[in-house]
Formats: C-alpha cells, sequence, structure tokens
C-alpha cells in the first residue's frame, strides 16, 4: 500500500516513519524546502526520542521518501494523509486554512480511489467541509474522507504510535473504512484496540480527550494552592486519588500549567466549537482560565521567595513545555521566562534541546550549555521543566554556583527535607 502524509511536523513525520516501520511505501511531504532538504540528508528536524534511527531505518529500507513536491507525491496514493498545522486563530478557534488549501491540491491531483484521512486536529465538521470541496470536481465515489485523530505525546511519540492505547477510525464509507483497516492490520495483529464510528464522533474523540486531560491538569494545580493553605501535600494528595482505578494517577502532577501544541490550542478551539453550536462548556472555560493564572502564580512564588525581581538575576533549568522535546510551543517555562524579562529580572537558563527555539523567541534569555554555568552568580534556582537530567543534580556544586541558595521547584521534583538539610531555602507547589 502506498500511503503519503502532507506535513512533516510532529504528527506528520511520526505518522510516516512508523507506517514505513510497518513495511508501507510512504511519502512525506512537505512545501517547507529547507525541512525536506534536512530529512534527504538524514537529519531529523524536530527533537523527538527514537524517531531518527526509524528515520535511517525507513530510508534504507526503501519504504520512507521525502518531497517537497507535494503534487508529484498525490497521483498513487491509495491514502492521504492530512497533518499540516491548524495553528489558533486569534478568536481561539482553529485556523484550518492550511487543512484546506492541502485538500484543493490533492483534488487537482486525485487519481484513482483514494482515502484523505485527517491526522490533524480539526474541529467537528471538517471531514464534510473536505468532502464537499472534493466533490466540486470529482465522484463520490472516486474518494473517502475519514478521521483518524492522533494522540501522540512528544517525546514518547514514536512508543505512542507504536503501540497506541487506541486506534480511533471515523469513516461514513465502509470501502474508506476497508483500506484504513487493512493499512492498520499489522497493529490491529498486535491487538491494539480499534475504536470504529462516524466521522464526526472521531474529531470530537480527540477534542474531548484533550480538553478532559487539560481539566485534570488544571484541578491539581487549583488542589495545590488549597494545600499550601491549609497544610496537605499534594504530592500525597494526588497519590491517593491516582489509586482510585476510577481516576487514575496520570496527568496528576502538579506544575506551572499545561502547554505544548495541542492542549492550549485544543481547549480554546473545543470551546469554539461548543459556542457555534450554542453549547456552553463551563468546565473547560474555567480549565483555560485557571491555567493562564499558573504563570502568574509561579512568577509570585519567585519574587516572594528571591525579592524583587528588578536586577534580579535567575537561573531556570527547563524552557520546553515538558521533558524531552524541544518544543517551546505554549511552554508555562518559557511564559515565565518572559514574565521575569519584562519586570527586570535577568534569566539564565539551561534545557536539553530546546534552548536555541527558546532563544529565538526571547532573545533576552542568556541559555548555557550546563545547569551549573546557568546558576552561576543567580539569586535563584528555578525548576521549571521535568527533564530526567534535573532529578540528579549535584547540589553542593549547585550552592557554591548560587550567589543565594533559593531554590523555586516548579515541578515538585525534590524531597523538601533534603534541599533544606542541604542549606537551601526550598518552596514548591502544594508543600510546606
Amino acid at each position: 500500500m502506498k500511503v503519503t502524509v502532507i506535513g512533516t511536523g510532529y504528527v506528520g513525520l511520526v505518522t510516516g516513519t512508523c507506517l514505513a516501520h510497518f513495511g508501507l511505501d510512504v511519502t512525506c511531504a512537505d512545501i517547507d524546502k529547507e525541512k525536506i532538504k534536512k530529512l534527504k540528508a538524514g537529519q531529523c528536524p524536530i527533537y523527538e526520542p527514537g524517531l531518527l534511527e526509524l528515520i535511517h531505518k525507513g530510508v534504507a529500507a526503501g519504504r520512507l521518501h521525502f518531497s517537497d513536491q507535494t503534487e508529484a507525491a498525490i497521483p498513487g496514493a491509495e491514502v492521504i494523509f492530512l497533518a499540516v498545522g491548524t495553528p489558533p486563530a486569534p478568536d481561539g478557534s482553529a485556523d484550518m486554512t492550511y487543512v484546506f488549501e492541502a485538500v484543493k491540491t490533492i483534488s487537482k491531483c486525485h487519481k484513482g480511489y483514494q482515502v484523505i484521512v485527517t491526522k490533524s486536529t480539526v474541529p467537528v465538521g471538517t471531514g464534510s467541509k473536505i468532502e464537499a470541496i472534493m466533490a466540486k470536481e470529482h465522484s463520490k465515489e472516486s474518494f473517502a474522507v475519514a478521521s483518524n485523530p492522533e494522540f501522540l505525546r512528544e517525546g514518547c511519540a514514536v512508543g505512542d504510535f507504536l503501540n497506541p492505547d487506541r486506534i480511533v477510525l471515523g469513516c461514513d464509507d465502509p470501502k474508506g473504512l476497508d483500506v484504513l483497516l487493512k493499512l492498520y492490520k499489522p497493529m490491529r495483529e498486535n491487538d491494539a484496540p480499534i475504536v470504529v464510528t462516524n466521522r464526526a464522533t472521531a474529531e470530537l474523540i480527540k477534542y474531548a480527550s484533550n480538553g478532559f486531560l487539560a481539566v485534570k491538569i488544571t484541578f491539581i494545580n487549583e488542589i495545590s494552592k488549597l494545600c499550601e493553605e491549609v497544610g496537605a501535600d499534594v504530592m500525597m494528595v494526588s497519590k491517593g486519588m491516582g489509586m482510585d482505578g476510577r481516576i487514575g494517577p496520570k496527568f496528576l502532577q502538579p506544575g506551572p500549567g499545561y502547554g505544548g501544541s495541542c492542549f492550549p490550542k485544543d481547549t480554546r478551539a473545543l470551546l469554539d466549537v461548543a459556542k457555534a453550536s450554542g453549547v456552553k462548556l463551563k468546565v473547560v472555560e474555567a480549565a483555560v482560565e485557571a491555567n493562564e493564572d499558573q504563570v502568574e502564580r509561579a512568577v509570585a512564588k519567585i519574587s516572594k521567595a528571591a525579592g524583587s525581581l528588578k536586577g534580579l538575576p535567575v537561573a531556570m533549568l527547563g524552557l520546553a513545555f515538558k521533558g524531552d522535546t524541544d518544543d517551546v510551543r505554549e511552554s508555562p517555562a518559557l511564559k515565565i521566562a518572559k514574565r521575569l524579562i519584562e519586570a527586570g529580572a535577568t534569566v539564565r537558563a539551561h534545557d536539553p534541546a530546546a534552548a536555541d527555539n527558546a532563544t529565538r523567541e526571547a532573545p533576552a534569555i542568556k541559555a548555557f550549555p550546563d545547569p551549573y554555568e546557568a546558576a552561576s552568580g543567580a539569586k535563584a534556582l528555578v525548576i521549571a521543566t521535568e527533564w530526567n537530567e534535573f532529578k540528579s543534580l549535584d547540589w553542593e556544586k549547585l550552592r557554591k554556583a548560587l550567589s543565594a541558595p533559593v531554590v523555586i521547584d516548579l515541578r515538585n521534583l525534590y524531597n523538601p527535607e533534603q534541599l533544606r538539610e542541604a542549606g537551601f531555602t526550598y518552596i514548591s507547589l502544594g508543600r510546606q
């Protein structure tokens, strides 16, 4: 089976590479010539553990190809995945420009029977709009439009694709559904759970999933505020809650707020879809508002612990929105760094992968190759991202590097008693 993936961002590149790993003939197409040039040269344009190795294997096996000529990649493909960006518009809705431009290109080059699959996160009803665009020029018997939302976590996206919690297939066309079931046969044989439903339901499953996880993160952050006031330990609250099989432990870790390319964008887009449908999602609205407050809460903690921010040298460990990624989109860590700089502080930062992306967005950040250089002379050390490397720091070395032994741990990575016994003023979330 020949497959074309339009878009080589996180979703498109992981999807195409992993499908090639399962033995399909895959072409990943993108209008970004520099990105395709890097891929053809054996370089990966994103940081994602395990991805580069699979790219090399797919290319060496002759199953994975890259092209900056999207039109040439469409004829002959039995399945075409749409994995282009759907960035937020100013009003919070999903900007569908790239999706519909790609569909127009598909329509222009359409040959034979093809299944067009939205892998990008799109509002409910997008599949019907794609169908309408195609139907202007082509018989409805010559194509099908399906929704196959992605559930990939940055930092472990390859594992998520190869061993998914579930595969959701939304298709109203029996012939198109048969093609997709054939495509996913290797994963079905590995007992991957399959949810087969109509297209609108599949589109909503993605938004509902991300909305719920965002609410879950926000809930434990709200509880952490209450813990600080009543003398409770949020980590033990989280542990006790997570042992309940109805709740589960995942996404119950307090932090500076959710970020990345999905949760902020998708919660706002979900609200926009609901508004257009005359429905008010009060819980999601509250989660979005509370999450935005988390950055100010973090800045207030830093100021309270270290004093006036004006002229304050602050060391920040972590700039990515989470560990094991170089993605700084909607990163709470980067937002906090920007707020500190706006208040007059100097930010000295270290991130194992995201420093270049962060400094492109905020040139005033001073990036350093290791945590100890970043900490040199700083009057406060802020832990902003949960990289594994930060869990085994040399605290004696850090204490000597800092001009004041103040640690504000926004990820609750450390034992408060141990840090205080080591001579640090230690502040975390939801703990005394």
